[in-house]
């Protein structure tokens, strides 16, 4: 039973990725109304604005950023340790921080993987509308093999106890059959 969970846990991560998109789908012509509602303000604005006034707005930010930059390099350059060994350890806490980091990654995208399944086992219960007869289906499925094996051993059980309950029986005598001498009198009957 669970080699079929597992068979099925990627079609319903496919199943409730489909319907997520739909859900998202439906909400594209409701943006798009509100832009269009919002683009001729908007344009507005921008045929509003003095090309100048933009362009001293980034050149002053431009400054600040590379001021910014230079500083934080500097401070960086000053700074760094030339201990090898510290490096060495600094190097390797990273290291580790990143192989935690990639593990706490793996743990939460395979919870995500896990909702986003359940959400398409729901979501194809909800298309089938057949939440208790898949049930039965798969219940049908998988008990007649072991209701028949369980049958099996059942009156396998039952005869023993049965014939344990009767008077025990004398062996059987083996009876081997044997030839006749018919041969030997024949081939004696032609040499006469």
């Amino acid at each position: 039973m669970a080699i079929i969970d597992e068979l099925r846990t990627p079609l319903y991560f496919a199943a409730g990725t489909a319907d997520l998109a739909v859900q998202q789908a439906k909400k594209v012509p409701g943006l798009i109304e509100q832009l269009a509602a919002e683009a001729p303000a908007r344009i507005e604005a921008v045929r509003k604005t003095d090309p100048k006034v933009v362009q001293e707005k980034v050149t002053a930010q431009a400054k600040e950023a590379q001021a910014t930059v230079q500083s934080k390099f500097a401070d960086v350059v000053g700074g760094l340790d030339t201990d090898l060994k510290k490096l060495g350890e600094t190097a390797q806490d990273f290291a580790l921080r990143g192989v935690g980091v990639a593990a706490e990654y793996a743990v939460k995208a395979r919870e995500k993987y896990e909702e986003v399944a359940a959400h398409g086992e729901e979501a194809v219960k909800a298309w089938r509308g057949e939440v208790a007869e898949e049930i039965v289906e798969i219940a049908v499925v998988v008990e007649p093999e072991e209701t028949k094996a369980e049958d099996k051993a059942d009156d396998k059980a039952d005869t023993k106890a049965e014939g344990k309950a009767e008077e025990p029986k004398a062996p059987a005598k083996k009876t081997t059959a044997r030839k006749a001498p018919a041969k030997k009198t024949a081939v004696a009957a032609e040499k006469e």
